[in-house]
Formats: structure tokens, sequence, C-alpha cells
């Protein structure tokens, strides 16, 4: 079943396929107590608190992926990658990528390296190299800002642009409701752009070798239009500046399919590294296995001649568990995103109810929404709510200089415990008087 099948008013939770193993009412039966037993870092970093900071998801695995892991672990096949598993990761990806994508991409192109960030650095070293600049569109995730420093690039932060709305409803919308059947109260709400004006003037600088593309867009969950892309590929062109393509969240696409860069036309293949994983949408990140997809001949024969020791690092476990993930995992994931999806509604509904003071839009993709407290006068609301809700945020200054007062959530937890931290911070707000 397409993502594009999944209507407004469905139940969306409550309808698992009997085989996929995934199961509502189990995840929903999960405590705090619970998930910090599981020992993630989310759950466990911030002891007593709400983790909605770190992006994983508190869902278990799919059946398939502990199947394979265990008959690893029976076999002892737990050695360093070994060049057959490489080839198996790539065939997989490359099928994903196809059945879900359209993207015909050839399993060569497809190599494998511990996580995405190993292959931004990859990227930083080779394509933009040290003393020139990267272009990032900020609120961004939070390592694109820190990590190109570490390679000695300069970072040119160019804040995106929120599309005002007037004020109009404070009634909430129910669960299954639509965002467009429903007004919003929010201080700004219709949706997020590039300031393509500033990109240009970021390209422009004689520094300038790359640009960040992440789609969809962690933290804001803007789901990019073709339009954009090819608007973005043009300056790139015009200014010979290189693209960074994370598509890690691209399986988090709420309406209609995700539509890879490096798709649009030859040029975009050129210009674009694309790097991405199953991590996300399995919840397996501990497992260390990211792909990255080289359409440019030139960046594959240098990923040949100088990434050797980023595929060196790669587990083979992960390669295990991606590997049956993408061939195996299709059914589970499905009925986690019909999961997902009732929760980015359920948040939804509350930030066009009792939290409407709260700047906020509407994710079109990811897990993550990106909340401003500014209209409220929070000026640091990660540390307002870890100390009076015992709510876990990350604090939106991480993710760029446009982030003040602002923080990244992570939604994609059991829906109880989701209407137990909306309650909190709404809670803390009303006992200070702010809504």
């Amino acid at each position: 079943m397409s993502t594009a099948t999944i209507l407004p008013g469905i139940d969306l939770s409550r309808t698992p396929r009997p085989s996929s193993g995934f199961d509502p009412e189990v995840i929903d039966r999960q405590s705090i107590a619970d998930l910090q037993a599981v020992g993630s870092d989310k759950w466990t970093r911030y002891p007593g608190c709400i983790g909605a900071f770190i992006a994983e998801m508190d869902f278990g695995l799919a059946p398939a992926i502990q199947r394979a892991i265990h008959d690893a672990t029976d076999r002892c096949a737990l050695g360093y990658i070994p060049d057959p598993w490489k080839r198996r990761v790539a065939e997989a990806c490359a099928l994903w990528q196809r059945e879900r994508y359209g993207w015909d991409v050839d399993p060569s192109r497809i190599r494998v390296a511990p996580d995405i960030l190993e292959i931004l650095e990859v990227f930083l070293r080779e394509v933009v190299g040290r003393g020139h600049a990267i272009v990032v569109p900020t609120p961004a995730y939070m390592p694109f800002l820190s990590v190109p420093r570490l390679y000695g690039v300069n970072v040119i932060e160019v804040p995106m642009l929120c599309r005002p709305q007037p004020v109009q409803s404070t009634q909430p919308a129910e669960l299954g409701e639509s965002a467009e059947s429903s007004d919003s109260g929010n201080p700004a709400a219709t949706g997020w752009d590039f300031d393509f004006e500033a990109i240009e003037r970021a390209f422009a600088e004689p520094s300038t070798r790359g640009f960040m593309l992440c789609n969809p867009h962690n933290p804001i969950g803007k789901v990019l239009t073709e339009e954009e892309m090819l608007r973005i590929s043009e300056l790139a062109a015009r200014y010979d500046v290189r693209i960074f393509s994370d598509e890690i969240h691209a399986p988090f696409v709420y309406r209609g399919r995700h539509v890879p860069f490096a798709t649009l036309n030859e040029l975009t293949a050129r210009q674009s590294m694309t790097a991405t994983s199953a991590s996300k949408s399995f919840n397996i990140p501990g497992t260390k296995c990211a792909q990255v997809i080289l359409t440019n001949p030139d960046d594959y024969e240098m990923w040949m001649d100088r990434a050797e020791w980023s595929e060196h690092q790669t587990a083979t476990i992960g390669a295990i568990a991606t590997t049956a993930a993408y061939t195996e995992g299709g059914d589970w994931y499905e009925d986690m995103l019909r999961y997902v999806r009732g929760n980015e509604r359920l948040l939804d509904s509350w930030m066009r109810g009792e939290l409407r003071k709260v700047g906020y839009v509407e994710p079109q993709g990811s897990y993550i929404a990106w909340l401003d407290f500014s209209p409220l006068g929070i000026e640091h609301p990660a540390d307002y709510f870890y100390k009076k809700a015992h709510v876990a945020l990350t604090d939106g200054r991480e993710c760029g200089r446009v982030g003040a007062g602002c923080v990244r959530m992570n939604f994609a937890m059991p829906r109880p415990l989701l209407e137990e931290c909306l309650t909190r911070m709404a809670a803390a707000l009303k006992a200070d008087g702010l809504i």
C-alpha cells in the first residue's frame, strides 16, 4: 500500500497488517519505565523526563530485522564487513529506491558507510575542501552546523522563510481532521520557503563550494517541491556549487512520495552526493550502516580511492539489519508510518487548540516538529520545559541562530506518552499564565 492512500479521517493506528509485527496496542502500553529499561539514549540521558529530543522511534524492531540479527549471532557472523555484504546492502537499497521512489539506480554506484555524518565528512574533506564554505539553510540538523568546522569548512547560515497566516480559529482540530479542513490559530502557520535571494548571495561568495540539502528537512518537516529543487540546481550550476543531499527521512513523506534530488535530470545527478539509510525508518541507528549514492562518476572514483576506511568502519550487523529492512520490512514500515501519521495529527490538534499561541507549521514529513515559543516570551524553552514539565527537547539554538526561542520535538513515541508530553507542557504554560 502506498503512503499516498492514507486519507484524512481514517483510523491511523488501529489497522495493523497482522503479518507485519507492528502492534499499536503493545506500543501504547509502554511506560516511561519500560522505555528506560530498554536503555536507549533517548530515555536514559534525562532520567524521569519524557524523551522528545533525539531522533529515535520507540516502536521496537521489524520481525525480519530481529530474525536476521538472531541468525547472524547464531552464525557468529560479526567480523569486519566483507564485500559480499556491501553488495547485498547496495542491491537492497537500490530495490527500496526503485519500489518506493521510482529511482532505478545502479547498485554498483551505492557504497556503505557507518552513518550519514561519515558520508558528510567525506563530502566536506574531498568535495568542499578546507578553507571553503558550505551553505546551510536553517534551522538545520545540529551536526550540519558543527561538523564542517572540524574540517576547516566555513558555514554560511541562510534562514528559511516562514509564511505567516493571520490568527483565525481557536478550536482544536479533531484527530482525524486534515490540516486543510481546519483553520489554524498559530502565530505563524502555512509553510516554509527557501530564501533564494539569500542563497544566491551565499553561492556568489568566492569561497562557497557546497550546499546542504535535507529532504524532508530536519527539523522543520518541510518536503521540497520539484520546482524548489530545480531552482537550487540552477543556482548551484551558475556558481559551481555541489549538493550534499541528506534523504534519510525520505520514508516519512505524508502526502505523495519522496522525490530524490538526483532523479530530476542529468545535471542534478552530477551535482549531488546522496546520503540515505534505513536507520530512521526502521529505528536501527545503533547498527551503523548508511548508504551513499554516487551519481557523479568523479565522486565514485574519489570514493573508491579515498573512502576505504569509511566503508571499513561500517558494521556487519548493520549491513545484515539494513538488508532485511529494505527487502522484508515493507509491511512493518507501512503500519509504522500510519501510527506516526496519527501521532502527527494528535500533535497538530494540540497546536491548533491549547497550544495555539505557539508558533508552529504542520510537518509535511519526518517525525520531528519545530515549535516556536518566542510569541510567549520564553527565551530558552528547552530549559524551561526540562525544569517545569520534565520533558527533554532539543534547544533550537543548536539548529542555528534562527532557533532562539524554539525547540525541536520528536513525536515518534507511544501515543499515550505523546499525550502526556503535551499535557505536561501545556500545564507548565498555564501555571505561568502564558496560555
